[in-house]
């Protein structure tokens, strides 16, 4: 085990960096390893009149084994990406100058992981994120989902790894607890009246994923684009060898960013005559104007259900907005994880493919 444990969020992550804590201090053993109760530490960040700030450290940190949860994505204190990741960046700073031991950061959702393309003249976000961050003394990244495989490739696992761990399990889990609950089900109608489809080309490898796990078919959607303008979509085309009429079609992603990608393919659905469309998605990024694009798909019939995680702040004001949407919560996983890394076992168990059928039969013993 490394040194005593300490938590820290910034701004934005208070509130789920909170949750953590709560959670590992649930878990069995939590006490018995001699955790300290007191896990959580904290951080004052100070703003000067010009927009200029610093982050002081209000905790001692010399020798710990340092978790910063941060997030550049939506939040419910209305700070933008450009804010958080100030913020960020001079957190770690601030950590790193009060010596501790180690310092893993803990970002759930990694907004810079869907600019990666270093074939074309232009900045690569991921990049410039991952050079700072290691530049300024993270020993360790933790996200779910990076965007893209390929963004894994800056890294150079000796100066600073990263574990990009899935989400999709989460996801299946959820969807296996509350819509098909029994073996039976996942036999005898998920198998042969749902289908999986991806959003676009670049999904697929996800969508076989869920396909695979509960045995269904696989269905691709390939989007045209505009590529004179950002998140544009001009047309859908529908890659499958399966009649989709009157099936329970289940939209999955690693995000949802406009929308207009879902919007288009939703209408598409429809035309076919699906019997039920949902969405489930890991990161629910929604830049406007998904919030009207999400709601009009709902009350016209073509969205039933949009499941995400809380990789990103979902108020309840959002979901008064978006009554069909339901938020896994991705604390407990978090708060294993840190306890793993913490005391150097492996994170292998988090990689595993979801395996429904298992999942039920295990869940049958104990009921």
């Amino acid at each position: 085990m490394r040194g005593e444990l300490i938590i820290f969020a910034t701004r934005s992550m208070e509130e789920y960096a909170e949750r953590v804590a709560y959670e590992m201090q649930t878990f069995p053993d939590f006490y018995g390893k001699g955790y300290n109760t007191h896990i959580r530490g904290k951080l004052r960040t100070v703003s000067f009149a010009d927009g200029e700030l610093e982050v002081e450290v209000h905790t001692s940190i010399r020798g710990k084994d340092v978790f910063l949860f941060a997030s550049s994505g939506r939040n419910g204190l209305g700070l933008t990406v450009e804010q958080n990741k100030l913020e960020l960046y001079h957190a770690i700073d601030a950590i790193r100058r009060a010596q501790p031991g180690r310092i893993t950061l803990f970002e759930p959702f990694c907004t810079s992981s869907r600019s990666d393309r270093t074939t074309r003249r232009n900045s690569v976000g991921f990049w410039i994120h991952y050079k700072t961050l290691t530049s300024l003394g993270v020993d360790h990244i933790i996200t779910y989902q990076l965007h893209s495989d390929k963004s894994k490739t800056v890294v150079d696992p000796s100066v600073c790894a990263i574990d990009d761990v899935p989400g999709s399990p989460l996801i299946m889990e959820y969807i296996t607890d509350n819509f098909i609950r029994k073996p039976s089900v996942l036999n005898e109608t998920v198998r042969s009246e749902w289908l999986f489809c991806s959003v676009d080309a670049g999904g697929e490898n996800a969508a076989r994923q869920y396909a695979r796990a509960f045995g269904t078919k696989l269905m691709i959607a390939h989007k045209q684009r505009n590529y004179d303008k950002t998140n544009s979509v001009e047309a859908i085309n529908l890659l499958t060898d399966t009649e989709i009429a009157g099936k329970e079609v289940w939209i999955v992603d690693d995000m949802i960013d406009t929308a207009g990608s879902v919007f288009t393919l939703a209408q598409e659905l429809k035309k076919r005559g699906v019997g039920r469309t949902n969405m489930a998605v890991i990161h629910p990024v929604f830049s406007d104007p998904a919030i009207e694009r999400l709601r009009r798909l709902n009350e016209e019939g073509m969205l039933d259900r949009l499941i995400v995680s809380d990789t990103l702040d979902c108020s309840e004001e959002l979901r008064e907005e978006l009554p069909f949407l339901q938020v896994v919560s991705s604390a407990r996983l978090s708060a294993e994880i840190v306890m793993r890394l913490h005391e150097e076992q492996s994170l292998s168990p988090f990689f595993d493919e979801f395996d429904p059928q298992h999942y039920l039969s295990n869940l049958k013993l104990f009921l």
